[in-house]
């Protein structure tokens, strides 16, 4: 009974009480009204392509639409090779074929929700990125009309995580509002992190735990994560995100990492 309680007390302390928190604050911003009008316009954190010669990659993750940005973020890429002058970007979405090409701007707000870099690579660390990128985007088997699915997945976010299982070069992690990046879309419940610094067991996308020096510790629940990063001390809670020494990864990544805001 002891081990009962205390199991039932952490699940009230680190998911059910942080996910009511993010649905006060949620609705005291507002930002659930108007969002078919919403602003999806350039935040301008992405340099003109026809003024930057280099490769790009980025990784960006925003709230998701309407009632669900109390828990979940929508990720998506953006890259473009050098010489490029213009940007590509790849969203997974319910909408048609879920593998959409540039149907947003490359650094849009979504729906009215500025986005945050998650990764970032510029020049010569972001150039070899891209065709390994575009191959794995290429090959993705959930790509037909009907195999979205919000939860527990394959979403935008299983989508952005395969990628980055192709390519572990990028050493990162996606949020741990990022629901259904934990999907197993390849049918291994029991594979190595997408950073290649760890192991990740998923029963289906509905439970599992991830143990990694990029990824940190995340139990997930129902989708829902929560865990401690090792690397850049902080806490993970659903809803909530990450909360401690924040900051993008990769090379190019602005900013310092030492704030304490949620990602």
């Amino acid at each position: 009974m002891f081990l009962l309680r205390t199991l039932a007390l952490l699940f009230v302390l680190f998911f059910l009480l942080p996910l009511a928190v993010s649905a006060v604050l949620y609705r005291i911003s507002g930002r659930g009204a108007g969002w078919q009008t919403a602003d999806r316009s350039s935040v301008g954190v992405l340099p003109p392509a026809g003024l930057e010669p280099r490769a790009v990659v980025r990784i960006f993750a925003a709230p998701t639409v309407r009632w669900r940005g109390v828990f979940a973020t929508h990720c998506w890429i953006v890259f473009k090779p050098a010489g490029a002058r213009a940007y590509t970007r790849y969203d997974y979405t319910a909408w048609g074929d879920p593998i959409r090409l540039n149907g947003f701007e490359p650094d849009g707000r979504w729906f009215g929700q500025a986005p945050q870099i998650v990764f970032a690579a510029d020049g010569e660390d972001a150039a070899p990125l891209v065709p390994k990128m575009q191959a794995a985007i290429n090959n993705y088997a959930w790509r037909n009309q009907g195999d979205y699915r919000a939860w527990p997945g394959p979403n935008s976010n299983t989508f952005v995580a395969a990628v980055m299982d192709a390519v572990p070069e990028i050493r990162t992690a996606l949020p741990p509002t990022a629901i259904g990046k934990d999907y197993p879309y390849d049918g291994r419940w029991l594979r190595p992190t997408p950073s290649g610094t760890g192991l990740r067991l998923s029963l289906g996308g509905y439970a599992g735990l991830t143990l990694g020096w990029v990824e940190g510790v995340e139990v997930n629940i129902l989708g829902a994560v929560a865990g401690l990063d090792l690397r850049r001390p902080a806490i993970k809670l659903p809803g909530l995100g990450r909360l401690g020494f924040a900051g993008p990864d990769g090379p190019a990544a602005p900013g310092p990492a030492g704030s304490a805001t949620p990602a």
